[in-house]
């Protein structure tokens, strides 16, 4: 019995592209050792961190480019590779530090699934532009939020010490952590979605 050529589903560059997935969605072996690269290589990466403001004070505010790792997991497949990549990519840090765990995953998946999804909707430059741009303004109220709720509980920090230091450490490092991400995303997700999609 012959099997008509209109049962298969035929997939678009670009739609592959956009979703990641260039077997119409079956979760195969090459999507999930793909998926599995990326949570590795946010894992990798969100132990190193350095501080980035130059007030001694604010130290304790380390940058960590794993978030790169997560913007451009969701710009090359999907918003859901975004979520997953976001979640595991922590998984390591969560015994030595639950807490700073949950604000990281947090942020993380403010930043990179709205993106992800402006990026899905508009496959362009400029869709990838206003992604992260909406991703970084999510992700920066979220850091703030999380700060005032989080940081008292494992700090023991009273809620007026977090909003003393929000503008003069909180916000400035959070533009500048999210001014990196974008910027090198930007510079780099094209390229390597192209590689991955060959």
């Amino acid at each position: 019995m012959s099997v008509s050529s209109s049962s298969s589903t035929s997939v678009r560059p670009d739609d592959a592209h956009s979703t990641g997935v260039s077997d119409s969605g079956r979760w195969s072996t090459r999507r999930i050792a793909m998926y599995a690269l990326f949570v590795a290589l946010a894992m990798a990466t969100s132990f190193i961190e350095f501080p980035i403001l130059p007030n001694p004070a604010f130290q304790f505010l380390k940058y960590d480019p794993s978030g790169i790792v997560c913007l451009v997991a969701g710009f090359a497949y999907g918003p859901a590779a975004a979520a997953i990549v976001s979640v595991l990519g922590f998984v390591p840090h969560v015994f030595a530090d639950p807490w700073g765990t949950l604000m990281a995953v947090l942020v993380a998946l403010f930043l990179s699934v709205p993106a992800a999804l402006v990026y899905r909707r508009w496959h362009t430059r400029k869709g990838a532009v206003i992604g992260l741009v909406l991703g970084a303004v999510l992700a920066l109220a979220a850091a703030i939020g999380g700060n005032l709720v989080i940081t008292p509980i494992y700090t023991g920090w009273p809620v007026s010490a977090v909003v003393a230091i929000i503008v003069p450490a909180l916000l400035p490092f959070n533009l500048i952590k999210f001014a990196i991400h974008g910027v090198v995303t930007f510079l780099i997700y094209k390229p390597i979605s192209n590689l991955l999609n060959r």
